[in-house]
């Protein structure tokens, strides 16, 4: 049996018969073909955990851009100028929250938004750091520099005034008449002197009993302090009669060079038995702490009244102060001049003229008594004229 090689060069393979072209038509022909199918997905793509856990990382992301946000906004605003457009005071009362500071600032249009501030104090960690007391909240200050502020305590701080030489009354009139103070006065009031003369500077709503507290330590440290360096000698016998003459020198002169001459003469006077002849302890005992009325002279009845204070009648020193003296007296008397004088006399320019004898003193007090007549005269000659009508031209 013969055999032929097979068709197309491969043996034992029969070739197919020719497929027969089958034509498109136009629409056909411009139909796309069908791409290549997507693989199919598999089960645990199609796992609900799997979609559950995709749902949360996107939700997850999607609050971090929003916090992140709101962070960036509110610090903004926190930072920022705020609404107020001039300085105002603003007052934080003794323990009060920083939810209740915040609406108030915000009530008060110096904030924008009590919640921003509320969250901003507490992101800095400033809760519990807030200060009572008055502030000066400038035009334009941020949530930040309020809070800062308020942090530091430094308020705007009230200031009281003792001038040397009030009684204890006198002063504690001022105190309770102060209108930043708050709370009672004591039922009861201090001995005479021991109030310090000096200003007093406190935060708004600090009490009056507090100012007192402080008033009376700050005058007994300053009253042994210096009665502990004074000169050896004195004529006193304890710290009370050092801030009786004190207060007798505090109510006999104002300027301040001449307290040490006028201490000196007091001591000359103490040393040598006589009296002091001071016409304040006169008013003291007749008027007491209340101080005598503006208008109201010493008549010569006054001085031959005894009082335990009158030192026209009584020997030595006044039992007690007859007014709170100031450091200055109390230096003066601490430390007086070395000089003889016994007597001293106004000289009519608001100072003192000394004599260490009597007829000297007799002699100052009469150009005294001139001057004295002459400003009457004087005054009452202004008054006429005062009370004149002027002349009307015809």
């Amino acid at each position: 049996m013969s055999s032929e090689p097979a068709s197309n060069g491969e043996f034992g393979r029969r070739s197919l018969p020719p497929q027969p072209i089958v034509p498109k038509t136009a629409s056909e022909a411009l139909r796309p073909e069908l791409g290549t199918p997507p693989p199919k997905r598999s089960r645990a793509s199609r796992s609900q955990i799997v979609v559950f856990m995709n749902f949360i990382v996107t939700g997850a992301m999607l609050a971090v851009i929003v916090v992140g946000l709101a962070l960036y906004i509110g610090k903004r605003e926190f930072d920022g100028p705020g609404p107020s457009t001039t300085t105002t005071n603003f007052m934080v009362r003794p323990n009060t929250g920083v939810a209740e500071i915040a609406e108030q600032l915000e009530r008060r249009g110096l904030i924008s938004d009590s919640r921003i501030f509320r969250l901003g104090v507490r992101a800095y960690d400033r809760d519990s750091g807030l200060k009572a007391g008055e502030y000066e909240i400038k035009a334009g200050a941020s949530m930040r520099d309020i809070m800062e502020l308020l942090e530091s305590g430094k308020s705007v701080l009230a200031s009281l005034t003792i001038p040397e030489g009030l009684t204890v009354e006198q002063a504690f009139q001022r105190i309770a008449e102060h209108e930043a103070l708050t709370g009672d006065m004591p039922a009861e009031m201090p001995p005479e002197g021991s109030l310090i003369a000096d200003t007093q500077r406190f935060t708004r709503g600090a009490t009056r009993q507090q100012i007192i507290d402080k008033m009376l330590a700050d005058q007994k440290r300053l009253v042994e302090t210096i009665w502990n360096r004074r000169v050896s000698g004195l004529p006193l016998a304890d710290i009370n009669e050092f801030v009786t003459l004190a207060s007798i020198v505090e109510k006999e002169t104002a300027v301040s060079d001449e307290r040490s001459r006028v201490a000196a003469v007091f001591i000359n006077r103490l040393n040598k038995g006589m009296r002091l002849q001071s016409d304040p302890t006169i008013l003291y005992g007749l008027f007491g702490g209340k101080g005598r009325p503006a208008d109201r002279p010493i008549y010569q009845s006054d001085i031959d009244k005894p009082t335990p204070y009158n030192t026209y009648t009584i020997n030595g020193l006044p039992p007690g102060p007859i007014a709170n003296p100031g450091r200055e007296s109390l230096e003066a008397v601490a430390n007086p001049s070395k000089t003889k004088d016994l007597y001293f006399v106004a000289d009519g320019t608001g100072g003192h003229v000394f004599a260490t004898t009597l007829e000297e003193h007799n002699e100052n007090v009469a150009r005294w008594r001139a001057i004295q007549r002459k400003q009457r005269e004087e005054a009452a000659k202004a008054a006429q004229n005062e009370a004149t009508p002027a002349s009307t031209a015809q």
